[in-house]
């Protein structure tokens, strides 16, 4: 999903979930998910699974 349609659907209130791949790699800087102020909206980790390279699969449903 384009990241500038997912910030509209989340400022709008419309996400119910975010599964989200965390990659172990460092590079200095990367983009935001979220540029500027974005709306108070509370998630919690409903779980998370690590793969055998070290990605992180974490799952968030609105709380």
């Amino acid at each position: 999903m384009r990241s500038s349609l997912m910030r509209s659907l989340h400022a709008a209130g419309l996400i119910d979930y975010y599964a989200l791949l965390i990659h172990p790699l460092t590079l200095g800087s990367g983009a935001r998910l979220f540029e500027g102020p974005a709306p108070l909206a509370e998630f919690e980790l409903t779980g998370s699974v690590t793969t055998s390279k070290g990605v992180i699969i974490a799952y968030y449903a609105r709380h």
